[in-house]
Formats: C-alpha cells, sequence, structure tokens
C-alpha cells in the first residue's frame, strides 16, 4: 500500500495494490498492521475503529463540514467504492499550526485512494457523479450531543469546491445555515 503525505503532516492518503486480470481484480481495502505502521512511522496516534457507515448520494450532493467534539470526537478513514467525489477535511484543532486550513482529494472506486482524516478536523465531501457510495471507518461512535458542523462556503475557509451544476450543490437545512469556524466550537484535546 502507498502512503501519501498531504500538506498538513496527520492527513495521510492510502492507495492499495490492485491485481487486476481478465476475471476481475483484488486489493486489500485496509489491513491494520500497515495502517498502523503508516502513522507509528510519523509519531501519530494510533485510533481503534468502532463503527462503519456507508452513505449513498446523487451528483451534486455536498454533505458537511462535520465533526464531533470530545469526548466522542471522531477520526474517519473515508473512501468511495462506487462513483466519485471530492473530499475535504479542515483542521479545526484550535492550538494546531495548521487551524483552519484544508485538503482536499478526489476519491473515487477508480482511483481507490482512501484519504485518513484523525480527530479535530472537520470533514465534508461532494459527490461528483450520481449514485456514488461514500464508506468509512470511524474511531467513536455517533454522538448527537457531540455534533457539530461548519458551513460548507465560510469565506475565511475557502475551500474550493469543484464546479457543479453551476455550483448550485444539493444541501440539507442544517448544513446550510451551519455556523463559520469563527463561530464554532473548535476542537482541544
Amino acid at each position: 500500500m502507498n502512503v501519501i503525505e498531504t500538506k498538513i503532516k496527520d492527513l495521510l492518503i492510502f492507495e492499495p495494490r490492485v491485481f487486476a486480470d481478465d476475471r476481475g481484480w483484488f486489493m486489500e481495502s485496509f489491513n491494520q498492521q500497515v495502517f498502523e505502521k503508516a502513522l507509528a512511522d510519523r509519531g501519530l496516534d494510533i485510533p481503534t475503529f468502532v463503527q462503519d457507515n456507508h452513505s449513498f448520494s446523487k451528483k451534486g450532493v455536498l454533505r458537511g463540514l462535520h465533526y464531533q467534539l470530545n469526548p466522542h470526537a471522531q477520526g474517519k478513514l473515508v473512501r468511495v467504492v462506487q462513483g466519485r467525489a471530492w473530499d475535504v477535511a479542515v483542521d479545526i484543532r484550535k492550538d494546531s499550526e495548521s487551524f483552519g486550513q484544508w485538503v482536499g482529494v478526489e476519491l473515487s472506486s477508480e482511483n481507490n485512494k482512501q484519504f485518513w482524516i484523525p480527530a479535530g478536523f472537520a470533514h465534508g465531501f461532494i459527490a461528483l457523479e450520481d449514485n456514488t457510495q461514500f464508506l468509512y471507518k470511524t474511531t467513536d461512535y455517533y454522538s448527537k450531543e457531540c455534533e457539530r458542523s461548519i458551513v460548507w462556503n465560510d469565506p475565511n475557509l475557502a475551500v474550493k469546491w469543484p464546479e457543479i451544476n453551476n455550483k448550485i450543490f444539493i444541501l440539507n437545512e442544517k448544513d446550510k445555515i451551519s455556523p463559520s469556524l469563527n463561530e464554532c466550537e473548535v476542537f482541544e484535546k
């Protein structure tokens, strides 16, 4: 498995090896030892996963930017198993050198990339195709009391969302009215 570092050292992209022949293909989509070694080699905390989530979205659906506060902060290992998505993680760790910075990566069923987003980051994505299925592992359970969100188009973050449907995205009401990063409770250890 190839591990790609991003401009924010805690965010990693995992690229599994795919073995294809005339029958189809095979890949190891997750290997705990490889994952732990990649994090340990970089001095990062090694999480335990407790839950898998699976979502289905139409083209232009934007979900995010979501996060959970302590004591139920979530790290996420995310991937797309059908379709394509632009995936974004925003550093919301109050004392971080990269506070307010973001990293985006295209995830697809063709590139098989996975994005490691530790606790302390807000997360969102936009489906680039119809029938996009998003699968992710989390390091803590969902907690309504700890759930928070940041508005997807916060001008201070200036996330560069791709051009889709003339930038008329499909959002739920909660995501439309989320506060800006400056108005949010941010992550503290």
